[in-house]
């Protein structure tokens, strides 16, 4: 089930006004020009931003997300039709052969249950054709990003088109080993109503994620450092073995 902030059609529409700075997806657009992509899965797509640039590169693309609201939103923007949207999870993908599988953003920890990560793997490595590649981001546990989600820190009001002022923070509920619990308030200026959104992200160690991938047949390339947050993220590039279960794999240092 998604979470409010992507699910209720009060908020989705909200998403990219509130983070109008994508330079994070920048570094996924030149690997899908550094791989000679041509057909492209986005799992997680949301209100389809990263799919929406590829599609306008005459990447075939399709985009798959559990959030209806904000495939809606996905669906009304400009080259909205260059893109098959599919509501559900991983699961809900029909058969694809596709060149590049990406979860981008948080993506990868937002799928915090280890049953449901385990499959959504299993579902981009049968999505890939024979060579093709898994590319994902994760944050890196020893930086504690966490730590600094107050909602002095967040606090901020922004002016939304159709919306007027919004009046957004983020705090911290709970942490539980490699769980991070933390809601987000929104608070309409307009009419004053006020709604939250409860997410929870699982920080996982380098190692664990490594394993992960060679469990379900992937051979890890190389992990990098994020661009816009250096030493605080792991982006893992993954490629798909012939057959699932052969060599072990073989693994690049990341950047420090």
């Amino acid at each position: 089930m998604a979470d409010a902030c992507f699910a209720h059609p009060r908020l989705a529409p909200l998403y990219d006004p509130l983070a109008p700075d994508r330079g994070d997806l920048d570094p996924y657009l030149r690997m899908a020009d550094d791989f000679g992509a041509r057909r492209v899965l986005d799992i997680g797509c949301g209100t389809g931003v990263f799919a929406l640039l590829l599609a306008g590169r005459g990447i075939e693309m399709v985009g798959v997300d559990p959030a209806r609201a904000s495939l809606d939103v996905a669906r009304s923007k400009p080259g909205g039709e260059r893109v098959r949207w599919i509501c559900g999870d991983a699961e809900a993908l029909p058969p694809l052969q596709v060149d590049l599988v990406t979860m981008t953003a948080n993506l990868a920890q937002a799928i915090a249950d280890p049953q449901d990560w385990s499959t959504t793997l299993r579902v981009a490595y049968d999505s890939l054709r024979p060579g093709g590649r898994l590319v994902f981001e994760t944050r890196d546990p020893a930086a504690r990003a966490w730590e600094q989600w107050t909602p002095a820190d967040s606090r901020t009001v922004t002016e939304i088109p159709g919306a007027g002022a919004v009046e957004s923070w983020v705090e911290v509920t709970s942490v539980d080993g490699p769980l991070v619990s933390f809601r987000w308030t929104y608070a309409f200026a307009a009419d004053g109503q006020v709604l939250t959104s409860d997410s929870t992200l699982r920080f996982r160690e380098r190692a664990k994620v490594e394993r992960d991938l060679g469990a379900q047949g992937f051979e890890v390339e190389e992990v990098r450092d994020a661009p816009d947050r250096p030493g605080k993220e792991f982006v893992f590039v993954a490629r798909r073995r012939q057959k699932r279960g052969s060599d072990s794999p073989s693994v690049e240092h990341a950047p420090e």
